[in-house]
């Protein structure tokens, strides 16, 4: 047994969060045949209440209640319900997080809103900076809300946003963590600084809910949207959700205004009249059955504090960069997720030349991460799960691949 594998048994026997690894479903811990799966990034594991809750939904609140289950299973408030439920996990106060569509819409309603909010004050207002290192619909939504507005589109590098702001900037959506490397960006800082300029902060939250600690009300941020179905296993298509801070609520003036975010939805009106509160991101008929198995799928966090999840994510990273330096060839991969925990989120991004060949090598061998073009191998590592013995497997495995 090697130094690395008995450090890997020690710190699995004082993981305080092992426990929850129960709650999916997952293969057997150190079993040679099972995966090691570190692409909860992209997808999370399937939580075990899940199919149950799901099955009940169909056969008895859809199949026997039918419409009655609008009202008397709570489908109506599922949207405002679900989204309570997420708000601690990203530092949030009931009433303020609507869950919803996908992350795209919700970008474009958020983004098209936070510019309306800025021309209130200041009519002038007709820029928007975007991230340019956003993951691709980011972008495009951007652009598109830039078009519809009026507005020049500015890409910036976020730290270099704070000097790109100026007077002309309505809004600026920015990622909290980056895709593909896994740096964290300075949340506090920059929505300070994109407020100092009189604008307004939309982040996208896709890469860092239920990874580490987000703290939407402590840092003031005006908007943010999320999915669900990574860090918080929603499954596949899970629907995403919208923050409104409470206090801009009555001034947020949707993009998208459909019949569930009006004040009357079954007055049948002709004139829309926006309903208050979190309420007013709505659009359309919510997704009953992703959205319940969203519901059931949050269970897993019943307990459970963000800042233990952190505190095993860090731990999870610093091992698996300890294991690489340990096993892997040197010069055969280059770290491309930054090392301090302040500028790190919950995935090891390597830059290895034959990267897609390399990971399609390593699925095959049950060490499952991802790759993203040109040649980027992506480990996430979700800490309600994912075990220190994994951590260990999956570099030993790249290891001998890289040979």
């Amino acid at each position: 047994m090697s130094e690395l594998t008995r450090k890997a048994e020690k710190l699995d026997a004082g993981d305080e969060l092992a426990a929850k690894r129960d709650a999916f479903v997952l293969d057997g811990p150190g079993d040679p045949d099972g995966a090691v799966y570190l692409d909860g990034n992209s997808l999370g594991a399937l939580p075990v209440a899940v199919p149950g809750r799901v099955a009940d939904v169909v056969r008895r609140e859809w199949g026997e209640m039918r419409i009655r289950s609008w009202t008397e299973s709570g489908w109506w408030t599922a949207p405002e319900r679900i989204g309570d439920r997420i708000a601690p996990l990203v530092g949030a106060a009931a009433g303020q997080i609507v869950v919803g569509d996908s992350t795209s819409v919700n970008v474009f309603k958020a983004l098209v809103g936070a510019v309306r909010l800025a021309r209130e004050t200041d009519p002038g207002r007709d820029e928007i900076l975007v991230d340019a290192t956003t993951f691709p619909t980011d972008g495009y939504i951007a652009g598109s809300a830039a078009r519809m507005t009026g507005c020049t589109l500015r890409p910036v590098e976020p730290s270099g946003a704070p000097d790109a702001l100026g007077e002309r900037t309505a809004a600026v959506l920015l990622n909290h963590v980056d895709y593909r490397t896994g740096r964290l960006h300075d949340l506090p800082s920059l929505t300070a600084a994109v407020h100092a300029a009189g604008a307004y902060a939309v982040w996208d939250l896709c890469h860092s809910a239920g990874a580490l600690p987000v703290g939407l009300d402590a840092h003031g941020v005006d908007l943010a949207v999320g999915c669900t179905y990574k860090y918080l296993n929603g499954g596949p298509g899970s629907p995403a959700y919208l923050y409104v801070r409470a206090d801009l609520q009555d001034r947020f003036d949707s993009p998208l205004p459909g019949w569930n975010s009006h004040a009357e939805p079954f007055g049948m009106r002709s004139a829309y009249e926006p309903a208050t509160g979190a309420v007013r991101g709505r659009v359309g008929t919510p997704d009953i059955l992703s959205m319940l198995a969203l519901e059931a799928a949050l269970e897993v966090w019943d307990g459970v504090t963000v800042e233990a999840v952190r505190a095993k994510s860090l731990a999870l990273t610093d091992f698996f960069l300890e294991c690489v330096a340990e096993y892997v060839p040197e010069g055969r991969v280059e770290c491309l997720t930054p090392l301090p925990h302040e500028e790190r989120g919950s995935q090891v991004a390597l830059r290895c030349p034959d990267a897609g060949d390399v990971m399609r090598r390593l699925i095959e061998r049950g060490v499952v991460g991802d790759f993203r073009h040109p040649d980027v191998l992506r480990f996430g590592f979700t800490p309600l799960y994912v075990g220190f013995a994994d951590v260990e497997r999956a570099a030993r495995v790249l290891a001998e691949e890289l040979r």
